[in-house]
């Protein structure tokens, strides 16, 4: 898996009167390199549609493409690879559908969950919510960035803190050990996309330097 830092996920609620186009390139060209498509709502068919716009704006940019849930989806357009939750797919059934070659990450809420991701062979972890979102429904309680130091000390393969991420409060993502973040609100929200990609971008590499 190609190295990454700022992750973003679609999230069309947050910007209806905007392209879907439109809002993720900005995205990219504030320092986004990771997309993930997620639509819980929309038909499959429509999921699709939207999979293959985004696969052909993902190759013009040369970022990563990750489908959430949909496997058949992200088969059918080549996506890099597929996100999954702790109640859909098992991670080796997910393996064996999506082969070896491409990514499979998965949402983690505590240690334990983490520990069976990285034996079983995900790719990279979500880790979170840290802080508490309105972007996602039936969403668990705030793990802190407590989790955050736990993954640290103990897990080896990439993670990304995920879940109620603002400019505001990053710097605590940060400083608990984190390089990799992803947003949904925080950034298909804004009113200027790029310039808040290019925020965390700037913020992020200050991490790396140091």
């Amino acid at each position: 898996m190609r190295e990454f830092s700022l992750y973003a996920i679609t999230g069309e609620a947050f910007h209806p009167e905007r392209d879907l186009l439109e809002v993720m390139e900005e995205a990219i060209l504030g320092g986004v390199d990771i997309i993930q498509l997620r639509d819980k709502t929309s038909s499959k068919r429509d999921v699709l549609q939207k999979a293959k716009a985004l696969r052909e704006l993902t190759k013009k940019h040369d970022v990563m493409f990750i489908v959430n849930d949909h496997i058949d989806v992200a088969l059918a357009v080549d996506a890099d690879g597929i996100h999954i939750g702790q109640d859909d797919l098992p991670l080796a059934d997910a393996r064996k559908i999506m082969g070896q070659d491409k990514i499979i990450g998965i949402s983690t809420h505590q240690i334990e969950e983490a520990r069976e991701a990285e034996a079983g062979g995900a790719d990279y972890i979500g880790v979170g919510p840290i802080f508490h979102t309105n972007s996602k429904v039936d969403v668990v309680d705030p793990v802190t960035t407590n989790y955050i130091e736990q993954v640290v000390a103990e897990i080896k393969i990439p993670f990304v803190a995920i879940g109620g991420i603002k400019l505001h409060n990053v710097q605590q993502v940060i400083d608990a050990g984190a390089t990799r973040i992803c947003m949904i609100s925080e950034i298909v929200g804004a009113n200027d996309v790029k310039g808040v990609c290019e925020q965390f971008t700037s913020i992020l590499s200050e991490r790396v330097k140091r």
